[in-house]
């Protein structure tokens, strides 16, 4: 009953997951390469983190 009210954590790292690829993206639009490549590396550690949740 109360699992109703709990939170899903694979929804929120998906949620970041898909955040920071996004903030990738308009960092390589930009031009910055470097803060691109950071946050892509973010990204994945984030995809990892959700792989072993599943």
């Amino acid at each position: 009953m109360f699992g109703l009210f709990k939170s899903d954590p694979k929804k929120k790292l998906d949620q970041q997951y898909k955040a920071l690829l996004e903030q990738a993206m308009q960092a390589q639009r930009s031009g910055d390469i470097r803060k691109y490549s950071e946050l892509t590396e973010l990204a994945e550690a984030k995809k990892r983190e959700l792989d072993q949740l599943a």
